[in-house]
């Protein structure tokens, strides 16, 4: 029991420790962001990496995502006799939860273990160490640039999803199943609020830009320099990059959504 109640106590001062050295390291990230004024090319680069080159994976999910449910949606208005309603339904759905939260599980399991590898090898290697020895900071120099790009680019790459999705969910619907056109479209302009549900779609989205890439670079920094010690440090960054995007969507949905 007390062996039990030991390793309980080891791994709750751990976490606390974590979350300390997580908060340093943001505070000096945050102090590097005038550099990039001087070498926007960094930003550029690294918004190619996480955005455009996670875009192939999040436009093939959005589109089918959106016609499973356009196909479900279908199934369930058909029995009250609403399906007009059917574009309301998939676009809500994908612009306010779907969209942003399966978008952030895809970027993290894709970008965001891209980074933590490739930032745990820069240490394992010990290129951030090289940097330091040249007088130039690794926390600004590589982190920084990094982070601000997950927060640029999820909130796009979440807006690609949910595009996708709601022509999915059309081409489902009215190519498919036979609802009219002009009612699809027209049910979905008329109900779908630009600020109450597009704009909060992609604050979401933002906040778990943000909590996705500083997870991702911290996981990578903070880790053992070696393989093993990567390779743990990336699934670390999977899992709690999908723990932090689950329970940070409840508060955002409560905040915005629950009056």
């Amino acid at each position: 029991m007390i062996r039990v109640l030991a390793s309980l106590g080891r791994a709750g001062i751990g976490a606390v420790g974590g979350v300390g050295r997580a908060g340093v390291l943001l505070v000096a990230m945050f102090a590097g962001l005038w550099e990039l004024l001087k070498r926007p090319l960094l930003l550029v680069e690294q918004v190619y990496s996480v955005g455009t080159l996670t875009m192939v994976i999040i436009a093939v999910s959005g589109l089918f995502v959106g016609m499973a449910l356009g196909l479900q949606g279908f199934y369930i208005l058909s029995q009250f006799g609403a399906e007009a309603t059917l574009g309301v339904m998939v676009s809500a759905s994908l612009v306010r939860e779907l969209g942003p939260v399966l978008t952030a599980l895809l970027f993290a399991g894709r970008a965001g273990s891209a980074l933590t590898a490739e930032i745990g090898l820069m240490k394992a290697t010990e290129q951030l160490a090289g940097l330091e020895m040249m007088a130039v900071n690794p926390i600004r120099r590589v982190l920084t640039p990094r982070l601000l790009a997950g927060v640029i680019a999820l909130p796009l790459l979440a807006a690609l999803f949910s595009a996708l999705g709601v022509l999915g969910g059309w081409y489902v619907g009215v190519g498919l199943l036979g609802v009219d056109d002009g009612t699809f479209w027209a049910q979905m302009q008329a109900k779908v609020d630009w600020y109450d549900d597009v704009i909060n779609g992609l604050i979401k989205a933002a906040v778990f830009g943000f909590a996705c890439t500083w997870i991702a670079v911290y996981q990578g920094y903070d880790c053992v320099p070696t393989s093993e010690g990567v390779s743990r440090a990336t699934t670390r960054t999977v899992v709690h990059s999908a723990l932090a995007v689950l329970g940070l969507n409840v508060v955002l949905t409560a905040l915005m959504f629950g009056n």
